[in-house]
């Protein structure tokens, strides 16, 4: 049995000092993702007791891409805290990161607490107020994102920044698997994906969301 408190001091010093550290699952070949989910909670207690405060939550791996990369055939979920939070066109100092990289999201900003026992596809989006267009910046605490699973979610699912637009869109005004998202780097255009590569639907997310965190 692998001691979770250990374990989750490794990915928090590793995160303060920026020196990665070795797949956890290479250590220890029998962790399970019960065990990587309790890691990331006693990462987040200590992450809390030293002041941060949880703003939301983020999804990972809600592409087949990304989970055929990693073999797996779930989502995964991490902490989002106040201190990982930009503002839209905030410079953000790579340097605090150990090796960063950038996905590009649809977020939700919630209008009442998601009843998570009886939330489905088609009430979710009764709980939301809002979408924005988002990045997050993800980083591994694991040297040279050597990842599996079980690494990436004892890793507060590789969480490090996000950042929200400022403009807010009505549900009942997009079709959110229909949403095209465009990026550009120094005004040349680099890629684009649409709403449906997650989960088929981004409400989909909200729901196993929900459901894995009332779990």
């Amino acid at each position: 049995m692998p001691d979770i408190k250990q374990l989750a001091d490794e990915i928090y010093d590793a995160e303060k000092t920026g020196v990665p550290i070795q797949p956890l699952t290479e250590r220890h070949p029998a962790l399970t993702a019960a065990d990587a989910y309790a890691v990331q909670l006693k990462y987040a207690e200590r992450r809390m007791a030293a002041g941060a405060v949880v703003k939301g939550k983020k999804i990972g791996l809600t592409s087949k891409a990304m989970q055929d990369m990693l073999g797996v055939d779930q989502p995964d979920y991490g902490h989002i805290f106040n201190d990982m939070m930009y503002d839209e066109g905030e410079q953000i100092d790579v340097s605090q990161f150990i090796q960063p990289r950038i996905e590009f999201e649809i977020a939700f900003v919630l209008k009442q607490d998601i009843d998570a026992g009886n939330i489905t596809a088609e009430n979710a989006a009764d709980y939301i107020d809002y979408a924005v267009p988002a990045a997050e910046v993800i980083d591994s605490r694991i040297a040279g994102w050597q990842i599996k699973f079980e690494d990436t979610v004892s890793d507060n699912g590789s969480a490090a920044g996000a950042v929200l637009g400022g403009k807010q869109l009505k549900l009942a005004d997009i079709d959110l698997p229909a949403e095209r998202m465009e990026i550009f780097k120094n005004g040349m255009k680099i890629d684009e994906g649409y709403g449906e590569a997650v989960l088929g639907n981004p409400l989909a997310a909200v729901v196993w969301l929900a459901r894995s965190l009332d779990e």
